[in-house]
């Protein structure tokens, strides 16, 4: 039996935000290997963008070589947990962080570089993730959104450790302190969930530019009310109005059927 395809249909936005004069994040949309990734770089001005840059090159083209030896043209029938696109992004992650940390050894300016990484490649009525860093991915559906990421940042350790309340996590001068990314060392954990996708879900990948200023229930609401194609800039626009303080990511991912 063929593999099924999702229609999807996808709207992406970068912005520099009102507080920085460069934009240190990347996004790819790729909706011919339906494939979609935010990288938010650190390390400067030139550190920063070069990493960030270089994980969305680095993850493409590892799908893109990956890809076709996973999906053979056939629907997958065993369980997920063994689904061989499980490790697809992963894999491509690493990739990135392996080739981030070497361009660090290279050139003496840009160590100390690296970026948060959140992915979604979508295979076999399936959305397969991967993620590091405090760049986030929620699922819209029926009207509710759930944070499907888990930020790897001090805050949520202090949060989890019951150090801190969420609104103090909220105003927290540490916010930007992350506790994993892509390229800082030569190696990286990353995580990996896989949601099986529904007609009518909306996925929303994002930096920290909007996460931090604007709430999950916030997030749900622009995009229930508004066109979706308008749904990054708007989001855009309302972290703007709160201060901007960093750049600012969105795509905007939504399940159009299949074909």
């Amino acid at each position: 039996m063929p593999a099924k395809q999702l229609k999807i249909l996808s709207f992406g936005l970068t912005d520099v935000g009102m507080r920085r004069d460069h934009n240190e994040d990347s996004y790819l949309v790729d909706d011919d290997a339906q494939l979609y990734v935010v990288a938010d770089g650190m390390g400067g001005h030139l550190g920063g963008e070069m990493a960030s840059m270089l994980a969305v090159s680095t993850i493409k083209s590892s799908v893109q070589d990956d890809r076709g030896k996973v999906v053979n043209g056939r629907a997958y029938k065993g369980p997920i947990e063994q689904h061989p696109a499980l490790m697809m992004l992963p894999k491509a992650v690493k990739r990135a962080c392996a080739a981030i940390f070497k361009k660090a050894q290279e050139v003496p300016e840009l160590q100390g570089m690296g970026t948060t990484v959140t992915g979604v490649a979508f295979l076999d009525s399936y959305a397969f993730f991967g993620h590091v860093g405090d760049s986030r991915a929620y699922l819209i559906r029926d009207g509710r959104i759930e944070q499907l990421s888990e930020d790897h940042s001090l805050v949520n350790e202090q949060l989890k450790a019951g150090l801190i309340t969420p609104e103090q996590a909220r105003m927290s001068r540490f916010k930007h302190i992350i506790t994993r990314s892509v390229g800082f060392e030569e190696d990286v954990a990353v995580d990996t969930m896989v949601v099986p996708t529904l007609e009518g879900d909306i996925y929303v990948l994002c930096s920290d530019g909007l996460a931090n200023l604007v709430s999950n229930s916030e997030i749900c609401d622009v995009l229930q009310n508004s066109f979706l194609r308008d749904g990054p800039r708007d989001l855009v626009a309302l972290a703007n109005e709160r201060g901007g303080d960093d750049n600012i990511t969105v795509v905007v991912l939504y399940v159009n059927g299949e074909e």
